[in-house]
């Protein structure tokens, strides 16, 4: 059994050496080379990130780019079957938190409430936290989210009375009163917000993995030989 894996092995490996007949056109190599373009959906509009190598992907119709950040990518289809603008808050109100949470899991690595004796890292000061606090974390949150979107909650419902994605009517600093700035600050949320949800999974992971917090570990870094 050992030889006959070695034997596939070795041919599997002198094959990749062999002239092939089904190479990729130069056209395509030099395409291939230049990474990631812009292309064009089949309405002729601009297909934002898609790259080469997924020409199936089509247009969804709800994302027709009116919304900040919108590059018309939807592999999987939700917006074919959830209302748009509720996704959009969903987002929004994900990369809100999140923005915190990695400020917070920075904070926290500097930061000891006197009350409180900090966990080896940030994740671990979760479970520090008595139950009694982490329960008035969770009701907080809850009634934030029920009064903020008047106890409208389903995409059914909750933008019945115009309300846009995401605008809570907070805006103490008047930012939104040039249309253009605000487009611009849509824009830079969504897209911080994106940021900062793949930063937060990555610290979570990186400090479960290595008991460390994210400031530790860069102060001494050593790469893996």
């Amino acid at each position: 059994m050992f030889r006959a894996l070695l034997v596939a092995a070795c041919a599997a490996s002198a094959a990749a050496f062999a002239p092939s007949a089904v190479l990729p056109r130069a056209g395509a190599r030099v395409a291939a080379s230049k990474g990631p373009s812009m292309q064009l959906w089949g309405d002729g509009t601009a297909q934002g990130l898609s790259i080469n190598a997924v020409p199936f992907l089509q247009r969804p119709p709800a994302l027709d780019g009116t919304l900040a950040g919108d590059v018309g990518f939807d592999p999987v289809g939700f917006s074919n079957y959830i209302d748009i603008r509720w996704l959009r808050e969903a987002e929004l109100k994900h990369g809100r938190v999140c923005m915190l949470g990695v400020t917070g899991l920075i904070a926290q690595e500097f930061v000891n409430l006197p009350m409180f004796q900090n966990g080896k890292t940030p994740v671990d000061d979760f479970f520090v936290v008595p139950a009694a606090g982490l329960w008035q974390v969770f009701f907080t949150i809850g009634a934030i989210e029920f009064f903020t979107n008047g106890f409208k909650l389903t995409p059914g419902d909750m933008f019945s009375e115009g309300r846009e994605a995401g605008d809570l009517g907070f805006d103490p600093l008047g930012c939104g009163k040039n249309p253009e700035a605000l487009a611009r600050r849509r824009l830079v949320e969504v897209k911080n917000g994106r940021l900062a949800m793949i930063a937060f999974g990555g610290m979570i992971h990186q400090q479960l993995l290595t008991k460390q917090g994210t400031i530790e570990q860069l102060l001494n870094f050593k790469a893996i030989q």
